[in-house]
This record gives C-alpha cells, structure tokens and sequence, in this order.
C-alpha cells in the first residue's frame, strides 16, 4: 500500500467531504481507536443511503486502516477505480459468487482493516432502512470477528442541501460489538434471525420514522447476540 499516496488522497476527499457535510463522527472514531489500541479487528455494518457513508468512514477514521466491499461495476469509473484501489475496497460481484470477495475481506482484516459491509446491498435514498442480506452474518461466523452496527442519518438531503448551498448535517450513531450466540451448524432459518437481530441493532439507533421492516425488531431483546464488554471499556 502506498502510504504517501493514501495521506494525500485522504487529505483531498476528507476536504471535499467536510465542505458539502457538516460530519459528526467522534463517536464512531473513538471506538475504532479503542478497539485497534487492543488489535481487535471488527465488522462494520453500516446502513446505505447514497455514495458517501464510505468515503466519510474511511476518511475521518485515518490514519486506521479501513476499507470496504463495493459493487464491481464501480471500477468502470476511472476516478472511483483510482479511489478505491487507494484504499484497498473489495469487489463484490452482486450476481455472482461471494466467495472471493469474502476471501479478500478475511484477508484485510488479517491485514488490520476494519471492514465495511452496507447489509441492505442496496441504497435506500430516503434513508429508511432496507431489508438486510445475511452475507455479513456469514462472514462474521466465517470468522469469528465481532460486527459493530454503526447508522447514519441526514445524508439523505445531500443533493438538495447543494442546490441549496447549504452543508449537510451528517449524523452516525453506533452500535455495540457482538458476536453471534449459534449451537453448531447455521441453516438458511437461522441465518435469517440472525441477520433480523443484526438489522434490529442498527435499527434501534435510527430515528423510529427511518427504520423501516425493523420498527418491531428494534424492540426485542437480542437473544443470540453475544455483546463484548462495554463501550466504556473499547
């Protein structure tokens, strides 16, 4: 990894970024700081609304080392293939088999990353939250590497905030790492109960207007989560 050409292209976006958005990302920050302090490597699963909840992450957690698993097609763009391939970002073939790219992610965790995985595949634009896709619980299990919800919120006016010429509040809130709780083998049934209570976490940090198909799970007690310490702790 270039480390020369990473500082400068952070130092580029992060002053693009901090123009158009308004970011409030201490807490998110200080968590990854305290978890890297004792090398605990983590799974970030992040809600998806638009193109920049990565580009944020990444930027303001530097000097960390942080990447993310990003739709393939993106490397057609010259600009984002420069990007990403600065970061190191994993293709993922949303057709195809993830096997590779889940591969990749064990590998940059092994590597110290944190990675990102948005679990709804897909953006929700208005950002209520979608339903999720149970390949974060896999490679959790995969693993054994602890997933920590982190939402954010606000980034949904981008677009209107610009024509407006008006920063964009951008709000994360997060989570508390866990691991799953399972006996033995994990079957399609499980997979999705799981994946419900991953959803229900990040679910309960959002605005109860924004979490969508989770508004009822975001109220249950996690039952096959196993939570890691405490957050005063990390």
């Amino acid at each position: 990894m270039n480390k020369v050409r990473r500082a400068i292209v952070n130092a580029v976006i992060k002053r693009v970024l901090d123009t158009l958005c308004k970011i409030d990302s201490k807490e998110f920050t200080d968590i990854l700081n305290r978890m890297r302090a004792v090398s605990q490597p983590l799974i970030l699963a992040v809600n998806h609304i638009n193109f920049l909840e990565v580009p944020i992450l990444v930027a303001h957690s530097y000097p960390l080392l942080l990447t993310g698993l990003v739709k393939a097609e993106t490397w057609k763009n010259p600009l984002m293939a420069f990007i990403f391939d600065t970061y190191e970002a994993i293709p993922i073939d949303r057709k195809g088999s993830i096997g590779d790219a889940f591969k990749r992610a064990r590998e940059a965790m092994e590597k110290g990353f944190f990675v990102c995985i948005m679990p709804e595949g897909t953006r929700s634009k208005t950002g209520i939250l979608g339903r999720g896709k149970a390949g974060v619980v896999q490679l959790s299990l995969d693993t054994g590497v602890a997933v920590l919800p982190i939402v954010h919120y606000g980034g949904e006016d981008i677009w209107k905030n610009i024509r407006r010429f008006k920063r964009t509040p951008f709000q994360f809130r997060v989570g508390h790492p866990f691991k799953f709780k399972t006996n033995g083998r994990v079957d399609k049934a499980m997979r999705k109960i799981l994946l419900d209570e991953l959803m229900g976490q990040m679910a309960k940090l959002l605005p109860e207007e924004m979490r969508g198909p989770y508004t009822e799970q975001a109220q249950k007690e996690a039952q096959y989560l196993e939570f890691i310490g405490s957050q005063s702790d990390m």
